[in-house]
This record gives structure tokens, C-alpha cells and sequence, in this order.
């Protein structure tokens, strides 16, 4: 599930680039798998989850790896149909610093959103988690998007790198950008739901 879920978003994000299209993929992938792995898609996600006491720790590497091979196999797909590789970047012009604060910011906003709606007691059985999920992707994709490449999800950048590096012609500078800044939002995010919902530990 997490492998097909990174995979259509990634595969969106590769081929649209719309942030209304990627916040709506994400929506709709979490109510999907949201019942059968947690639908995290995302390797900050997952971190944040297990940081939260969600997830087993035996766990951790499979979903990732089934994130990130998600991301692989999507941009393998849009090479095909549109003979292109995708890789997200920072805009031009933008240092790396002020990249990884806009993927600490947003990916901070996507985990507390999903450690709120999707592993609360206060709101277990509620409807609205894929709805909330999906729209805080989309306000970080348009906020965000056009300064770091608006990522918030190591997958969407380790998958396509990996790809594009058998076809013999990646650059990993960015890479940096794409874990520090989500992985850090992730550490924070969960950090900050266990202060302010002391009784959900």
C-alpha cells in the first residue's frame, strides 16, 4: 500500500506539477490505504508517526523503502510517457538554507496534520483526516513550491535522484535539501504533538 501510494503521487507531482492535482492525489491515496498501512507515503511521515509511538519499530524500514521505491518506479513511468526526468530543485536563484527552512516549515505542517487527524484519540473514527492531509500538501505546494521545489517528502526526491542516476546523468546537491529538511520537520512535528497532547502519550 505505501509502495502504490508514493508511487501515484509521485507520479502526479512528476507529470502535473499543479498543487491542486498533488494535494487531491494525496487526499484521495489516504483514504484508499489510510485503513490498511496508516497511508504515510512519505519517509518524514513515518518518522513522525513512530516518534509519536504509532508504529513498530520493525516496521520503520519497510515502509520507506516502499516509499522511496514508490517514487523510483513513478518516475520511471512519466520518463516513459513524457521522455523526461523529474527530479525536484529549488528555484533559481534560492540558497540552500532558506530551501530546507521551507521543507522544515511545511513538512512540520503535514505531520502535525496527520499526527493530529489520523492518530488522535480525540478524533479516532473521524472522516476528515484524508480531506485535512491532502489540503496541507496543496497550501505547501502553492506557499512553498515555487522556493525549495516543495517536496516535504524524502520520497519525492530520493525515488526520481536514484532513477535519473541509472540513466548516468544525476546531480546529488540537492539531496541534502530533501532530507534534513523534511526528516527535521518530521522530528519537530512529533516532538510538539507529545508537549501540547500530553494525554495522548
Amino acid at each position: 500500500m505505501e509502495f502504490i501510494g508514493a508511487m501515484f503521487l509521485v507520479l502526479v507531482i512528476a507529470l502535473t506539477g499543479n498543487p491542486f492535482a498533488i494535494g487531491i492525489t494525496l487526499m484521495v491515496m489516504v483514504y484508499m490505504g489510510g485503513h490498511i498501512s496508516g497511508a504515510h507515503y512519505n519517509p518524514a511521515v513515518t518518522l513522525a508517526v513512530w516518534i509519536r509511538g504509532k508504529l513498530k519499530s520493525d516496521k520503520i524500514f519497510g515502509y520507506m523503502l516502499s516509499q522511496v521505491l514508490g517514487g523510483f518506479i513513478a518516475a520511471l513511468i512519466a520518463y516513459v510517457l513524457v521522455g523526461r526526468s523529474f527530479v525536484p530543485s529549488p528555484a533559481i536563484g534560492v540558497v540552500a538554507w532558506k530551501a530546507i527552512l521551507v521543507e522544515i516549515l511545511f513538512t512540520f505542517a503535514l505531520c502535525s496534520v496527520v499526527l493530529a487527524v489520523a492518530t488522535s484519540k480525540e478524533l479516532k473514527g473521524n472522516h476528515i483526516y484524508g480531506l485535512a492531509i491532502g489540503f496541507t500538501l496543496m497550501v505547501g505546494a502553492f506557499a512553498g513550491g515555487n522556493i525549495s521545489g516543495g517536496a516535504y517528502n524524502p520520497a519525492v526526491a530520493l525515488g526520481p535522484m536514484i532513477f535519473k542516476a541509472f540513466l548516468g546523468h544525476q546531480n546529488w546537491n540537492n539531496l541534502a535539501i530533501y532530507l534534513i529538511g523534511p526528516f527535521a520537520g518530521a522530528i519537530l512535528a512529533a516532538l510538539a504533538f507529545r508537549y501540547l497532547n500530553p494525554k495522548e502519550n
